[in-house]
């Protein structure tokens, strides 16, 4: 039986879990322990943190996996890369893994591959920025999920915004950068050995600004085929820039009102929120899961349809009336419902996608089926800076 190393055990990683196990896999799982629900559907567990590296190393050396892998996590791509790397398993070349996991150092490969790419720079105090226009997105250089995202319109702003990327950081530095127009999307592609495979793109909603936390995804977009042909020349550049070479990978971007397309990040990973993991299979038909692990084995992706596309919608739960409507939607079309996480009590706030209170996923034969059954705001809003 071949064996699978995963890095992370949280419900993202649990679906990467079930998979190899359905694969016919042997899994083994590293993660802090903390009752995460693949700590207990692993059939070995190391009650190791996903930044130990070299702690993790020296127990694959004792396993000697087949694989080395995880999904939807920028922190433990760089784990998977050091440990496959030096086990002489498939990965990406950790010598680029920051540039994946770094937007400061992602913007600068952008700008040395001729990829068009707004300015920026790297801080860690107001004093630091000679950027002098307004307004400005500040970002933690090294962080994901929406954690302290600011659009500022004046230096006030700029310095409180900064102080909070900067806390929030894992090396203590913010990112601060023009802005990019348009309507946001993601498009999600899988890689071996340098060669890129389009899956599908989808259309992001969001709170807008200041929070930036995502509302709802659905999939396929609304793009033409014209716009899915320039996003896969410019999502491919990007790949290249990155030394993306195997494996999952999340691109987000915005549209602007005349088409021009401006990269916001790209990550060396599947999406989060589920894009990967679940609405890719729903709209593609694909197994995404299993394209990833079959690249993680050296294999290339196989692209055998495993169900009829669909219409894939994933709404978060944001407040009671949230909830409700995708209830009633859920019991008056239970054959659309694809899967239900768990409700969390609704007693805090809301200040980053860590903190949503749960989500639906709906599966819709047709368009005409999506309109008829899906009675409730997606948003957010999508027509976002």
């Amino acid at each position: 039986m071949k064996k699978i190393v995963i890095i992370g055990a949280n419900e993202f990683q649990n679906k990467l879990i079930l998979k190899a196990k359905d694969m016919g896999y042997e899994t083994h799982v590293f993660a802090w322990a903390s009752g995460d629900i693949g700590e207990k559907n692993a059939d070995y567990f190391y009650p190791i943190s996903i930044t130990e590296k070299d702690q993790i190393l020296e127990e694959c050396k004792k396993i000697k996996p087949d694989a080395v892998i995880s999904i939807a996590s920028d922190l433990a791509v760089i784990t998977v890369n050091y440990v496959a790397s030096k086990l002489g398993l498939t990965c990406n070349n950790p010598n680029n893994s920051l540039i994946c996991t770094n937007k400061y150092e992602m913007r600068k490969a952008f700008k040395k591959y001729g990829i068009k790419t707004p300015e920026f720079q790297k801080v860690k105090s107001i004093d630091e920025v000679t950027i002098n226009k307004f307004p400005l997105i500040v970002k933690p250089t090294d962080r994901s999920g929406s954690r302290a995202i600011a659009l500022v319109n004046n230096e006030e702003e700029l310095k409180i915004a900064i102080d909070n990327a900067v806390k929030y950081s894992f090396e203590k530095h913010a990112i601060v950068e023009e802005v990019i127009y348009g309507n946001e999307y993601s498009c999600e592609c899988i890689s071996y050995k340098g060669e890129h495979h389009f899956l599908t793109i989808t259309k992001k909603y969001t709170t807008g600004f200041p929070k930036c936390i995502e509302t709802g995804h659905i999939q396929p977009s609304d793009l033409t085929k014209e716009q899915i042909e320039e996003v896969k020349k410019t999502v491919f550049e990007g790949l290249n820039a990155l030394s993306i070479e195997n494996g999952a990978s999340h691109s987000e971007f915005k549209v602007d009102e005349n088409g021009n397309i401006g990269i916001i990040e790209i990550g060396a990973r599947m999406g989060g929120d589920c894009i990967g993991s679940d609405l890719v299979k729903i709209s593609t038909g694909y197994d995404f899961v299993g394209m990833v692990i079959d690249v993680a084995l050296g294999n290339p992706p196989r692209f055998e349809k495993v169900r009829e596309p669909k219409i894939a919608v994933i709404k978060f739960i944001f407040s009671k009336e949230d909830y409700y409507k995708l209830e009633e939607i859920a019991n008056k079309y239970p054959e659309s419902l694809y899967y239900k996480s768990e409700i969390e009590n609704m007693d805090h706030d809301i200040i980053d996608s860590s903190s949503r209170y749960g989500f639906y996923i709906f599966a819709f034969k047709n368009k005409e089926e999506y309109q008829k059954q899906f009675k409730i705001n997606i948003g957010g809003e999508n027509d976002t800076v």
